[in-house]
């Protein structure tokens, strides 16, 4: 039963859904107060939050599951769906990363977005991301969970073509609006497949069922809801969206990066840890799809010179060690959570620190500009900025001590153990990042000034370095989480007990090794980056690596000759077989009788002379036949 203040956890939702609605409905109305309103509802909501959370602490682990029943949303036949919402361990620690780092964006986008004249309209998208964001992972059914998942699709489309008037922001939001709904026909099929087996879309029913679903139907259901994460958490083959979601304005990036949408898939994964249980091959898949997915991130975060895009190569390789500890089961759900919630912090720092150079390097024409090539020796001109990026930078490498460092070790260790090669692919990952994150503070912080004409570095204003700050806590002391294996304890009553350690390379070798593989990428960025002078324009002729890295693994090359234009040219074919088999099998016989008519009208031309003539002609025909028939 629900009791006592868990009475208001509908307001988590309630509050940011209230702002959008009455900034957009407000229009000029809210122009002068419309911000500050968008960024004291997202706080409330975390506040809210803050007491969930201390009030489930409170209780005993097995009493750590509470539903909130709104109404009953469809009843029809055999299908019952209720709008429940569902406040246990792992929807609460989303509640807190999904309305705490949202509100400092929120904050920090008082400044980013100081002089656009649209930004009552950008805080109202905002607050429409939080509010779908927490319906995603507050609901109690899949179905429910489906309606977050939309709105979270709806509110990113807004948001990454929110400079609409830029050819360039219009066709990346549609790009991953397209790329998206792929990955929700798999949500679709998934819940159509759940009623089927289970009867209803209730997680509770879905994962009491689960042990008793069949191997076939639990395999099906594992892969259907893998497609629908790969498409919102940008995993490949559904990848090609994410980079050029980096049109959108800093803080939706942020947004969409860190606390957001890309994380959506793999709480989808861990919420649906039961199927996944029950699915050895759907979860080999999820291992696969990760392994590949962390490499390829990294790859492209080598070569970029767009220090947005090096970050949102990052996402997708520091998701793809989240979806990797989803697909290790019981022992590696719980890391997966706490690498996300790490990531959310130090990679909200960086983005947020990111926008707070491009601010700094605004030049005359009003643009920021992106080109780490241009920036250089910033530590002195930016030191808030710098030495909070620094913590964010030292926590994604996994610097020990740095909230990275715990959590994504974590991840490595439960992947070694699984199977060498998996575990040996993921340090390769971690060796990797280190290379290229090493890279983009060389050429952005370090080194010689390559600023362009005009352009005076300065600091950002308090609004903005505010949030820096307290991200860049976060970044460093992210790992408290770990101490005496809280984040398991916790998490258990959702994911279930970790398995006990099995044989094989300790825990503390297995970090040692890291640390090493971490050492080494930094090494090499040094010697590349950091002993030459960095050019002012990207060399044309490189190694085929790195045009394979600037082409984004040709990824798009690939969606375009395997995807887009086979399907083109299927659309093309069943058009022509509807306009020309289709409707002309339905509609041949009126056709043909129209044809006819047509061609008869023509002897009804209205001349006497032309009636008269018709008479004769067969008047003469008549005749003739006589003879013919009376000749003897």
């Amino acid at each position: 039963m629900v009791t006592g203040v868990f009475h208001l956890l509908w307001l988590v939702v309630a509050l940011p859904a209230a702002g959008a609605a009455i900034l957009l409905l407000g229009g000029r109305w809210a122009e002068r107060w419309g911000r500050y309103l968008a960024c004291a509802l997202p706080i409330g909501s975390f506040v809210l939050s803050l007491i969930l959370f201390s009030t489930l602490l409170g209780r005993d682990g097995n009493d750590r599951h509470v539903v909130q029943h709104l109404y009953t949303w469809i009843d029809t036949g055999h299908l019952t769906v209720r709008a429940d919402l569902l406040f246990d361990p792992l929807s609460s620690l989303f509640l807190l990363l999904i309305t705490g780092v949202g509100s400092l964006i929120h904050v920090y986008s008082l400044g980013y977005m100081a002089h656009d004249p649209r930004r009552t309209r950008f805080f109202a998208y905002l607050n429409l991301f939080v509010a779908a964001m927490l319906t995603l992972v507050l609901a109690e059914n899949y179905l429910l969970l489906f309606l977050g998942w939309e709105g979270v699709g709806l509110a990113s489309y807004l948001l990454i073509g929110f400079w609409q008037h830029k050819p360039s922001a219009a066709a990346a939001a549609k790009k991953a609006f397209v790329m998206n709904r792929v990955g929700d026909m798999g949500i679709s099929l998934a819940i159509a497949l759940c009623f089927t087996t289970f009867g209803s879309t209730s997680f509770a029913v879905v994962d009491a069922g689960a042990a008793h679903a069949s191997r076939g139907a639990m395999t099906a259901l594992g892969l259907l809801l893998l497609l629908g994460a790969c498409g919102k958490s940008a995993q490949v083959p559904l990848q090609a969206w994410l980079l050029d979601a980096m049109e959108g304005p800093t803080p939706v990036s942020a947004l969409i990066h860190a606390a957001t949408m890309v994380t959506a898939g793999v709480y989808l994964m861990v919420r649906s840890n039961a199927v996944l249980d029950q699915a050895p091959a759907a979860r080999t898949a999820v291992v696969v799809v990760a392994v590949v997915t962390l490499l390829w991130g990294a790859v492209i975060g080598c070569a970029k010179d767009d220090i947005k895009k090096v970050l949102a190569g990052s996402t997708m390789s520091q998701i793809g060690y989240m979806m990797l500890g989803a697909g290790l089961g019981p022992a590696g759900y719980a890391f997966a959570i706490f690498h996300l919630l790490t990531h959310g912090f130090f990679k909200a720092n960086m983005f947020l620190g990111a926008g707070s150079v491009m601010h700094g390097m605004t030049g005359p024409d009003g643009e920021g500009d992106v080109d780490m090539r241009h920036y250089g020796a910033l530590r002195r001109a930016m030191p808030v900025t710098f030495l909070t990026f620094a913590m964010g930078y030292l926590a994604i490498i996994g610097f020990p001590g740095f909230s990275g460092f715990w959590s994504k070790d974590k991840i490595i260790d439960a992947a070694w153990h699984e199977h060498w090669w998996i575990g040996a692919l993921a340090m390769l990952g971690a060796g990797v990042t280190a290379f290229y994150m090493t890279r983009l503070m060389l050429m952005t912080f370090f080194g010689e000034k390559r600023w362009l004409q005009g352009v005076h570095p300065h600091e950002s204003p308090r609004v903005m370095t505010g949030p820096l700050v307290v991200l860049a806590a976060l970044s460093a002391l992210g790992g408290l989480f770990l101490l005496g294996s809280w984040i398991q304890d916790y998490l258990a009553p959702v994911v279930g007990e970790p398995p006990a350690e099995s044989a094989g390379l300790p825990a503390w070798l297995v970090s040692v090794l890291a640390v090493v593989v971490v050492a080494i990428g930094i090494a090499i960025a040094w010697l590349v980056f950091g002993r030459r002078p960095v050019p002012a324009t990207a060399p044309e002729k490189v190694a085929w690596p790195i045009t394979v890295a600037r082409q984004d693994v040709y990824g798009d090359l690939i969606n375009e000759t395997f995807v887009v234009e086979p399907g083109r040219r299927l659309t093309s074919t069943l058009l022509q077989i509807d306009r020309y088999g289709v409707d002309g099998v339905l509609t041949g016989g009126p056709f043909a009788v129209g044809a006819f008519a047509g061609a008869f009208r023509k002897l009804q031309n209205g001349y006497v002379r032309s009636y008269a003539l018709s008479f004769l002609g067969g008047g003469i025909v008549v005749v003739l036949a006589l003879m013919v028939v009376n000749w003897q």
